[in-house]
């Protein structure tokens, strides 16, 4: 007889390339360093715009990028994908800084990476799964009108100039990138807006005037805040915000990479990773962050990186660039920056989910949970409490739409020697449907023998099983005896379990 012999299988989360591959292959790596320098270049305006959200100084969130980008390209589950200080994460966070300083700031921070990863060893990415595309779209939707009113601030009350400024950084990162793409548009926007700002002596807010921008390296920074419950309770509810925020961006953005990439991704390890990396984040003085949709997109996509090597340069070269252009990037003019997140909301934003045919083909279900995830997240300027509301609404509209899927038909044989009252249930039955169940019987008119047959059926839960006890009793009542047949053997089991065993069925 033949031996078969099997071959190993493949490793569903090895990188291709690998590292070492690309570091012995001169077009690989050449591929590699571009792609990291062109993200450094786009990072810094994001990176500065995202501290002022937060109300921090610009170095809080450059720092935290080039902390963030460097230690996730070696904890990370996702290859190539970009972490760095974020809008979403700012937005949580913001109220910290605004109202209680610096120090529980990065308390904040450090809990909140401390949290993932706990969350990541208890294996909470594998919950991705439970998260409707509905709530997801509302979850992106919601996030770039928030983006978009963080700008107010910087386009209310300012000087006149600001707004052709801001018009043509918009007309700059429209146009350009249909002529090319080598470089990223929002960086000659800004180029452009600073170069005419400071030659022709044009006299509005600069990055400079929000903040120090910094001429060292990180440092340690160890929050100076009691160690008591008073604290916990003030940064915990911030923190625990910051952590699914954090996770659920990530993973959106882990899933998307591995979508266009063709490969797979290990989320549990790039959750427990984040959590790392913004403590190390917190530690080093940084806002934290998570994953970010746009530069990963400009890293795999517009790049063609598919390492580790990328996103390691990336933070890098973020450093090198603001630690010795430091200068320069201070006369950069907040019309710049708020020009590029215009832009960002703008393509953040998921267009085709509102356009008038896409609503009217979609199920009303569908449209009410993604509004529900919008307006929850835009009054609460809160993305977690936004999909957690989201996935609520979407598990009760599910629950309704099965509930109407069970059907229970009725036939009655008098041929036979004992007339018998036949019942076929057909669905699922939980406790959304099962409730019902009990009103579509005949008691009163069935023959003494009556059939009840769940071969196409799935119970549930205890509450059919309380429904079924209910019928069953009923009959007895009326001097009558009803068989359940047909049950599969989850079915089987369950009832056999619990009926007779409820305290209920009267």
């Amino acid at each position: 007889m033949a031996l078969v012999q099997k071959s190993p299988a493949p490793d569903r989360y090895k990188a291709e390339p690998s590292v070492m591959t690309a570091l012995r292959t001169p077009r690989l790596l050449t591929r590699e360093v571009l792609a990291g320098l062109v993200v450094a270049m786009a990072l810094i305006p994001e990176a500065i715009s995202f501290s002022i959200i937060a109300g921090v100084d610009p170095r809080v969130g450059l720092f935290s990028s080039f902390v963030m980008a460097v230690s996730i390209a070696f904890l990370g589950g996702r290859p190539a994908m970009i972490t760095a200080a974020t809008g979403a994460i700012a937005l949580v966070i913001a109220p910290v800084a605004r109202e209680y300083g610096m120090d529980y700031f990065i308390a904040t921070v450090i809990l909140a990476g401390l949290l993932q990863v706990i969350l990541g060893v208890l294996g909470v990415a594998k919950l991705m799964r439970f998260i409707p595309r509905s709530v997801m779209v509302g979850f992106v939707n919601a996030l770039a009108i928030l983006i978009f009113i963080a700008q107010m601030p910087q386009l209310l009350g300012v000087p006149f100039m600001v707004y052709p400024l801001v018009a043509i950084g918009i007309i700059i990162m429209v146009v350009m990138p249909r002529f090319t793409k080598i470089i990223p548009a929002p960086l000659v926007a800004i180029v452009v807006l600073t170069i005419a700002t400071v030659t022709i002596a044009i006299n509005v807010p600069t990055v400079g005037d929000q903040g120090e921008l910094p001429k060292s390296l990180p440092e340690l920074f160890i929050p100076n805040v009691p160690l008591n419950w008073e604290t916990l309770t003030i940064i915990a509810p911030y923190a625990l915000a910051m952590a699914m925020v954090g996770i659920l961006e990530s993973l959106m953005t882990a899933k998307l990479v591995d979508e266009v990439t063709d490969t797979h991704s290990h989320k549990t390890r790039e959750t427990w990773g984040q959590g790392v990396s913004n403590m190390l984040s917190g530690f080093f003085g940084g806002m934290g962050g998570c994953a970010m949709i746009g530069q990963t997109m400009i890293n795999v996509k517009a790049s063609g990186a598919r390492t580790r090597i990328s996103t390691f340069l990336a933070g890098v070269f973020l450093l090198i660039l603001v630690v010795v252009l430091g200068d320069v990037v201070a006369i950069i003019p907040m019309a710049a920056l708020v020009a590029v997140m215009i832009i960002v909301s703008v393509l953040t934003f998921d267009w085709h989910s509102i356009r008038p045919t896409t609503l009217k083909r979609m199920p009303k279900s569908e449209t009410t949970v993604m509004l529900a995830t919008v307006a929850v997240v835009v009054l609460t300027h809160n993305l977690a409490i936004g999909v957690v509301v989201g996935v609520l609404v979407a598990m009760v509209a599910f629950a309704r739409r099965v509930a109407h899927l069970v059907d229970v038909e009725r036939t009655v044989s008098i041929d036979e020697t004992v007339p018998t009252a036949y019942y076929t249930v057909t669905g699922a039955l939980f406790f959304a449907s099962s409730n019902d169940l009990t009103t579509q019987f005949e008691y009163a008119e069935d023959p003494d023998r009556v059939i009840i047959d769940m071969s196409a059926s799935h119970i549930w839960d205890a509450s059919t099983v309380a429904a079924l006890d209910a019928i069953t009793n009923k009959y007895e009542r009326q001097g009558k005896r009803a068989v359940i047949v047909g049950m599969n053997e989850a079915s089987t089991n369950i009832h056999a379990r619990l009926a007779g065993n409820l305290g209920g069925g009267h």
